[in-house]
């Protein structure tokens, strides 16, 4: 079979040792009903929250220790484009079958989760949640059905401010919301500065819970500079993870839509 990059992946058979270098990738998973397969995960793999104790933490998404994954015999390591580097999948290709994933949009996800589904022969299951994601999408299109746009801005880093532009899953989370990207003719996640941002005129700011950790304290030193713009720290994940987390952000953004 092949992968999101369309590269050949062979298999002799149906893979029972996983390696999931990527978070968003491990939760999927296990809710495809295949935690007894997984048998490393990185650091950052933090949902669900029992496999820190129960898997072998092999590194982060960026950099991992290969004798310990080699260790662990996998059948098969599962990587995504922009987590993780070239050079480090590379050096995967040497212990087992990679399969990389490439996603920037729902219909990506969706995708994805049907590969997963065919490739650890747990289709049924894959096959109802991505049903199950596509009704609860619907849904929420209906109910924000007429809603105010507003032009945003969603930082993901301080000190360098970065944002999400275009080309990225968070461009397409904000568009399902009908929020009008400020950055949307700038790639992937620019380096930006308050005045030039200043001069864009958002009408909202969001910032995010991961990979900056944004608090409180974040808003009290934005608020002065934008004091017209609404600012809210919102759910990282809900914005960035692709997968089965889809099957939970359509309710917590109907509540963020409600609560503007």
């Amino acid at each position: 079979m092949k992968d999101q990059l369309n590269r050949i992946i062979s298999l002799t058979q149906i893979p029972k040792r996983i390696v999931s270098l990527v978070p968003s990738q491990t939760e999927l998973l296990h809710d495809l009903g295949l935690e007894n397969e997984i048998v490393g995960i990185t650091k950052f793999c933090v949902h669900p929250v029992h496999y820190k104790q129960k898997k072998a933490i092999v590194g982060g998404t960026k950099q991992v220790h290969f004798e310990k994954i080699k260790a662990l015999k996998p059948d098969i390591i599962l990587c995504n484009k922009e987590e993780n580097t070239k050079d480090m999948i590379g050096k995967l290709q040497a212990i087992a079958p990679v399969h990389i994933s490439d996603v920037y949009t729902i219909t990506d996800s969706l995708q994805l989760i049907l590969m997963y589904g065919k490739l650890f022969n747990k289709t049924k299951a894959s096959v109802s949640m991505v049903a199950s994601i596509k009704a609860k999408q619907k849904a929420f299109a209906k109910h924000i059905e007429g809603s105010q746009k507003l032009k945003v801005t969603y930082f993901i880093w301080k000190n360098p401010w970065m944002v999400a532009a275009k080309n990225t899953f968070i461009n397409e989370m904000l568009t399902i919301n009908n929020f009008e990207n400020c950055y949307k003719n700038d790639n992937r996640y620019p380096e930006i500065e308050l005045s030039q941002l200043k001069q864009l005129k958002p009408e909202m700011i969001l910032l995010s819970s991961e990979p900056y950790p944004f608090k409180e304290k974040d808003v009290k030193i934005l608020k002065p500079l934008f004091p017209n713009t609404i600012i809210k720290i919102v759910d990282g994940e809900a914005f960035s993870w692709y997968g089965s987390r889809l099957l939970k952000v359509f309710d917590y953004f109907r509540t963020l839509r409600d609560d503007l």
